[in-house]
């Protein structure tokens, strides 16, 4: 009783903690008023926002102890409701009657105790009922008017017996019973008695159970359209017997494989013996682990349309007389010799990958034979390829891929006229590129010969193949001259692979007939100009690859011809410079960021660093100032040039500052310096530079030697150069007091763009700025680089607080004594 006690209050705190600390956040619309997510909030209820209606209801990992009538509003239109692992422990009658045109419910995870008569039964309409790790231990749950259900998954529970409740029987389109991860362990002939007497055709999923025993005759007279056991029998002999015991089953599709406890290899030819008395179109067979399998291992697979065998070894095959088998799949299976499986006169698909240095001696007399993939073998064959598929006229399908080396003879697709896909990627063929040997092959679609060690110099190479979609050629190399004739009358093209070439330069001419060419992949070349895009010859590209090349800038006539069509354009990781001379080239790669796939790999490198930056984070604006700054300079050379003896006493002024900024261009920048910092500052605000800024920094400890234009300019001497040679050239830091007469006054803003400019010279970044009152943001845009200063560095602000202002004054000295 203590017990029970301690577990309702844990159970009403978890209630009142949920209640009390909200009740979630909205829930997401994915779909307009058709797919709604409310996972994961913490919600206790459903919220009102959601519509009427709505079709899907996303409301796993939330909290709804009991279901019942109240928990649902009317939502008439859900199919689909979705309540994983909700804590849902009571469902009471009539729960889901305000949702009962549901057709799906999951109900996952839910630690479900108590179920009313009639909790499932108002859901007339469903069609799957997901109950996956809901602590089921039989099937005897109460949904008898569930008449429409299809599909029932009630794995990963404590369910020991695959025996339906009777009234099933008049489930007339139920087609699959998901019983996966139980632990059921013995099938008897009554547990199948409602199976058998439903409409078959259904698929039954027995995985991962701990199969045992099966009675013998448990799956007579039982069709049904799939049976799953893989990894279901306790052991290799379980297993032989089981399948010993399915004599008269009648399946569309049987999976076995991977028995649970670990057992010995085995060479026993009458493991899969009981197959011979099972009636099944598709078999396959997939293990977990190695396991030696007998040379006649398909000695009861003579009646199979479709065999699938994964990683069981098997050495050497015997030949088998197959009556009507249309696909076989051997995959990593250890074998020694491709089986010789010739004269099969129904085998359409044919795969044996992923072994080891593997013999072929080809497939002959084979007429329907059309799909062959021998890829991932490490093969080694001469005179390929027709020697090796003689009278296999219909074959479309060939893949080579990942083998060892290939030689071709002289026509080596004599015979195999009707070819659509060709595959020797990553196979060393050598030979394709010098002679026109795929000439006959006018069907094929696609094409690859990617890293072939190939050296393509013929422009006869591709002679013929008018139908070809897709040409991969990656990895291989071109004669001089070759590219201008290689892809000649390929006028179906649409695909074109060319990366990691080698290639330095491609002209218009190499794509002049590739009118339907939709994607060029350039990527890893040597491409440091890309004039086959200034004509307009590719209308319907919407793919360039250039990633990984030499690019350093694209001309703006260039990028004007780019194909109208182009929606996708890969720059990244090229040595693109980021300077102000390719501000167009710069602004275009900002403006059309959205056509990089990752805009964040295009990168460029500035004259101030060796590092890298992203191109869009590039300061055109920079850029923009500059130029006009130097246009406005040089207009005033031109005109003071020409103009000098009218104009001196107008432009006096400009003049002045030029040829200062000259001379201090000019000096050493060793020079030694009188002060620690200039004060550039507003007289309005001179009682503050005196009695808070001077006192604590020249009366401190150390003391910092300030330069201030009203006691340490030179008499007589001209503003401008008292700016340049006793504030800025004179000192070694430069702090600017910001205020509201600061940005009203003419001469503080000049101060602080020769500051600036004198930095700029320099390549110094030596300016402390004191926001000594708040400005507005429009306003410090008056100031010339004040407002772009700002947002990129950090500056101190007096607060007139004394603990605050303790530790301004701290960072403040700091600023100032720090060396560059």
């Amino acid at each position: 009783m203590t017990a029970i006690c301690t577990d309702r209050g844990m159970f009403l705190y978890v209630v009142l903690i949920l209640v009390q600390n909200g009740n979630g956040e909205g829930c997401t619309q994915i779909r307009k008023n058709g797919h709604y997510s409310c996972g994961g909030r913490n919600l206790t209820y459903i919220p009102t926002s959601i519509p009427s209606s709505v079709e899907m209801l996303d409301f796993s990992f939330n909290f709804l102890p009991t279901l019942q009538r109240t928990v649902f509003p009317q939502l008439y239109n859900l199919k689909l409701l979705d309540l994983t692992r909700c804590h849902i422990h009571h469902i009471t009658d009539d729960a889901f009657h305000n949702v009962k045109n549901v057709t799906t419910l999951i109900l996952t995870g839910n630690p479900i105790s108590y179920t009313g008569l009639d909790g499932l039964n108002s859901l007339h309409k469903l069609h799957r009922l997901v109950l996956v790790d809901t602590g089921l231990s039989s099937l005897n749950v109460q949904f008898s008017n569930l008449t429409e259900l299809r599909e029932l998954n009630v794995g990963t529970n404590n369910v020991q017996s695959v025996a339906l409740p009777p009234f099933m029987i008049n489930f007339r389109d139920f087609s699959s019973l998901d019983l996966h991860a139980n632990n059921i362990s013995i099938l008897r002939v009554n547990d199948t008695n409602v199976l058998r007497q439903m409409k078959g055709n259904i698929t039954l999923i027995l995985s991962r159970n701990p199969i045992l025993f099966i009675e013998p005759g448990a799956f007579q007279n039982l069709h049904l359209r799939e049976l799953n056991i893989r990894s279901a029998f306790i052991s290799l002999d379980a297993q032989r017997d089981g399948l010993k015991a399915l004599v008269g089953l009648n399946v569309g599709k049987l999976i076995i494989g991977s028995y649970r406890a670990h057992h010995a290899k085995t060479t026993e030819t009458n493991d899969l013996d009981g197959l011979c008395l099972i009636n099944y179109e598709e078999f396959y067979f997939y293990q977990n682990q190695w396991l030696d399998l007998s040379s006649h291992v398909f000695r009861c697979m003579v009646n199979a349309t479709k065999i699938t065998l994964k990683r069981g070894r098997i050495r050497v095959i015997e030949p088998v007389s197959f009556r009507q088998l249309k696909e076989l799949y051997i995959g990593k299976n250890g074998l020694e010799e491709i089986p010789q499986l010739s004269n099969i006169q129904s085998l359409e698909k044919f795969v044996v990958v992923d072994n080891d240095q593997v013999l072929f001696r080809g497939l002959r007399d084979m007429p329907s034979l059309r799909h062959v993939d021998l890829s991932r073998n490490l093969m080694s064959l001469r005179s390929c390829c027709f020697e090796y598929f003689r009278d296999t006229p219909n074959i479309r399908h060939i893949n080579l891929s990942l083998n060892a080396n290939i030689m071709l003879l002289a026509k080596p697709f004599s015979g195999l006229d009707l070819l659509e896909v060709l595959d020797f990627h990553h196979t060393e063929i050598g030979v394709v590129g010098q002679f026109g040997l795929l000439q006959n092959l006018k069907y094929l679609k696609y094409l690859d010969l990617s890293y072939t060690s190939n050296t393509f110099g013929s422009t006869s190479s591709f002679y013929g193949l008018t139908s070809l979609k897709v040409l991969k050629i990656a990895g291989n190399a071109f004669q001089k001259e070759t590219l201008g004739y290689l892809f000649e009358n390929l006028i179906a093209l649409e695909v074109l692979d060319m990366s990691n070439c080698d290639i330095d330069r491609l002209v218009w001419r190499d794509f002049r007939d590739l009118q339907r060419l939709q994607h060029l992949l350039l990527s890893q070349n040597r491409l440091m100009v890309l004039d086959f895009l200034a004509q307009t010859n590719l209308p319907s590209l919407t793919r360039l690859a250039l990633d990984q090349n030499g690019i350093t800038s694209i001309p703006q006539n260039t990028l004007q011809n780019l194909p109208k069509n182009l929606s996708i354009f890969d720059i990244s990781f090229n040595p693109i410079n980021c300077l102000c001379t390719q501000r167009d080239f710069i602004q275009w790669i900002i403006e059309h960021q959205k056509m990089f796939p990752k805009p964040h790999n295009v990168l460029c490198k500035t004259l101030q660093t060796d590092s890298k930056m992203r191109a869009i984070d590039f300061d055109v604006e920079s850029c923009i100032h500059a130029q006009i700054l130097t246009v406005v300079l040089s207009m005033c050379a031109v005109l003071l040039f020409v103009f000098a003896s009218v104009l001196a006493y107008r432009f006096q002024f400009y003049l002045r500052y030029s040829c200062v900024l000259l001379r201090g261009y000019r000096a050493s920048r060793q020079q030694e310096c009188s002060y620690d910092a200039f004060v550039i500052y507003s007289s309005k605000d001179e009682s503050w530079v005196m009695d808070e800024l001077v006192e604590n920094l020249e009366n401190g400890i150390p003391p910092i030697h300030l330069c201030l234009h009203v006691r340490d300019f030179e008499a007589g001497k001209a503003i401008t150069s008292n700016i340049i040679d006793e504030g800025i050239m004179g000192s070694r830091k430069i702090i600017v007091v910001i205020s509201k007469h600061f940005i009203e006054s003419s001469w503080c803003r000049f101060e602080f763009e020769v500051a600036q400019s004198w930095l700029v010279t320099q390549g110094n970044a030596n300016i402390i700025i004191i926001i000594l009152e708040d400005v507005e943001e429009e306003k410090t845009k008056k100031v010339f680089g004040l407002h772009k200063h700002l947002k990129k560095n950090t500056y101190l602000k007096w607060s007139g607080k004394p603990i605050s202002n303790m530790r301004f004054w701290i960072r403040l000295r700091k600023a100032v004594m720090m060396r560059n």
